[in-house]
């Protein structure tokens, strides 16, 4: 059997779950898809007066499945992604905190889902440089 789903809609699917995911180790998700004519940013979320930006990568089963080993969904996550989300971080940090010094992370949720078993499982790639 093999299900088809849009990129949007997986794109959709996959920041719910992550949302899930990010609520249950207490994160507030503060922000969703902010935007900006260079970019996006995912999830913006808080813990303990941190602030923590997620991009979140989606992979369903039946592409994994084609690709095995040859391609992880933080690959997308190359220079030029980086860049366009290093000066989103920073648009973010400038309108919503000004002048203040607050402490940020940014992070890659890759969500790997099963859509004929409707399961998926998460994995956090915590700290990334920019």
């Amino acid at each position: 059997m093999n299900i088809v789903i849009n990129k949007r809609a997986k794109g959709n699917t996959g920041e719910e779950i992550a949302c899930t995911f990010l609520k249950s180790r207490c994160f507030t998700v503060v922000d969703r898809n902010y935007q900006k004519k260079w970019g996006e940013l995912d999830i913006v979320a808080l813990k303990d007066k941190s602030l923590h930006f997620f991009e979140v990568k989606s992979v369903t089963s039946h592409f994994m499945d084609k690709l095995r080993n040859s391609h992880r969904p933080e690959d997308n996550v190359d220079g030029w992604k980086i860049k366009h989300l290093r000066r989103m971080v920073e648009t973010y940090l400038n309108e919503k905190y000004g002048e203040s010094d607050i402490e940020f992370q940014f992070h890659i949720l890759c969500v790997y889902m099963n859509m004929i078993q409707r399961t998926a499982k998460v994995r956090w790639i915590k700290n990334v440089i920019m």
